[in-house]
């Protein structure tokens, strides 16, 4: 089983809210994930980057593959941290 960290999509139409998570490849964007392990939100000034960096980390190490657009946030999240 290939599993990813992604970003699902949550949110009005226009004012996206994204929750990282971590899911089956084939999942759907909005479907079913294993878990949830932070939050981002690009419409306030700044952006919220919220991360469990703990987990995000185990997965990481287990063999789940992050996304470009998650390596980004993960990568500015140790920034921050």
């Amino acid at each position: 089983m290939a599993v990813k960290i992604r970003l699902a999509r949550h949110g009005a139409k226009k004012r996206p809210y994204y929750r990282v998570v971590v899911a089956n490849a084939q999942a759907p964007r909005d479907g079913r994930f294993i878990e949830e392990v932070g939050r981002y939100n690009p419409c306030v000034e700044p952006a919220l980057i919220k991360l469990d960096l703990e987990k995000v980390d185990t997965w990481i190490k287990n063999g789940a593959q992050p996304t470009e657009t998650v390596a980004k946030l993960i990568a500015k999240a140790k920034e921050e941290a």
